[in-house]
């Protein structure tokens, strides 16, 4: 189920009530943008910014999980339409671009894989896709952005082991990615390409895109039954595949895919959504008695989700509710899953001193006690995009503007 608005879009917003999660309806729309006004509050107060200036979230979490937070809010403000967070998003997606406008940011080369650059630009993509508010006449549109940050990307595909792909790490500073080919960065390579493509109608973007995943493929880091790998090593030309697998991994290919079957029309490109998304039933029901709630399997049920891996379930739902405004077949699994999974992920909000703080198993029926940025993020993703339905569908070609627009 979805919800599909009969007004405008230009209709004037009501104001948004903030709602105790465990109180969610998910048949109700008011209900759903109150209880994601609640876990919005939580994920934010892990950001210090303001409307005038970037702050890097407190350790230890990466930069990186900076750009994931605004890509989560920036849905927030679309399908809620609650804009009281949109110029600290703004401010912190153009104070982040770098010197070449390219989110290459000096400051932070340390931690700066091919991955964490295409967090960033899954924001801005959606920042483009979506004509947000862009306050900076000394940067360019959020399109050009887009596609100067996949340029970037392009610029270090790697023929010299495997026949191509991305390493994990750019510097030399991070050695032990340098020898990685992994599936986040290649499939962030992927879905910039595909969302470009969309957006500009730009061949090259296709090319590109059509590319990756043929390599992917190739390499078998996707494999026949569509699982998505988490990489192998490029001195042993990609023959040592890393078999583990994560929720995000496989979203990240998937709505890459069904951005691909609305652009091209071709049926190839739904199937391969579905069949991802099929293969990604393996992180529901982690108990008989916990039927199609989401978990993280590569960590959760042995408490060793790290602070990157207990974001990656919010990246799972932004994608899959984001593909189902392109490939439709899709939606009788987010019924059947997501429904569920957003119950329980309302219910684990549950803990802290107000009743509201997020927890990271969403099968045990409440609060867990492990809260945190990631957690927040989770809950939000898998409770907005109930909504998805209902906001406008991301814009393409000459309707996006490529000039700066102002709050």
């Amino acid at each position: 189920m979805y919800f599909r608005s009969l007004k405008p879009a230009a209709a004037a917003v009501a104001a948004v009530a903030a709602i105790a999660p465990k109180d969610l309806k998910i048949d109700d729309p008011t209900s759903i943008k109150g209880v994601a006004k609640t876990i919005a509050a939580g994920a934010m107060s892990y950001y210090s910014g303001t409307p005038d200036k970037f702050v890097d979230l407190p350790q230890p979490h990466y930069w990186w999980q900076a750009g994931a937070l605004m890509g989560s809010m920036l849905d927030y403000s679309h399908y809620t339409g609650d804009t009281s967070y949109d110029k600290l998003i703004s401010r912190a997606l153009l104070d982040q671009v770098g010197p070449e406008f390219n989110y290459m940011l000096p400051s932070h080369f340390g931690q700066e894989g091919n991955d964490d650059q295409a967090f960033w630009g899954f924001a801005v993509m959606s920042a483009a896709e979506r004509n947000f508010p862009h306050p900076d006449e000394n940067v360019p549109s959020w399109l050009q952005l887009g596609e100067n940050l996949w340029n970037s990307l392009a610029s270090r595909w790697n023929t010299t082991d495997c026949n191509g792909g991305l390493l994990w790490q750019i510097f030399a500073s991070n050695p032990n990615g340098l020898d990685y080919k992994n599936t986040v960065s290649n499939g962030g390579f992927f879905q910039i390409s595909a969302r470009l493509a969309r957006a500009t109608g730009n061949n090259t973007y296709l090319e590109w895109a059509e590319r990756v995943w043929d390599w992917t493929e190739g390499v078998a880091m996707i494999d026949k039954y569509y699982n998505v790998h988490d990489g192998a090593s490029a001195s042993n030309n990609c023959s040592d595949i890393n078999p583990v697998t994560f929720s995000y991994s496989a979203a990240i290919y998937l709505y890459g895919a069904a951005v691909l079957a609305d652009h091209t029309g071709d049926q190839k490109w739904a199937k391969r959504t579905e069949g991802i998304l099929q293969a990604a039933g393996s992180f529901f029901t982690p108990f008989s008695n916990a039927t199609n709630i989401m978990y993280e399997h590569a960590c959760e049920q042995v408490y060793s989700c790290n602070v990157d891996m207990r974001s990656f379930k919010g990246y799972f739902s932004r994608f899959v509710y984001a593909a189902s405004l392109y490939v439709p077949t899709i939606q009788s699994t987010i019924d059947e899953k997501w429904h569920t999974t957003a119950l329980a992920a309302a219910k684990a909000c549950s803990g802290g001193d107000q009743g509201t703080t997020c927890g990271q198993k969403w099968y045990v029926g409440g609060f867990d006690g492990l809260a945190g940025l990631g957690e927040e993020m989770c809950a939000l993703e898998t409770i907005q995009g109930l909504l998805v339905g209902d906001a406008p569908a991301p814009l393409k070609g000459k309707d996006i503007k490529t000039v700066r627009t102002f709050a």
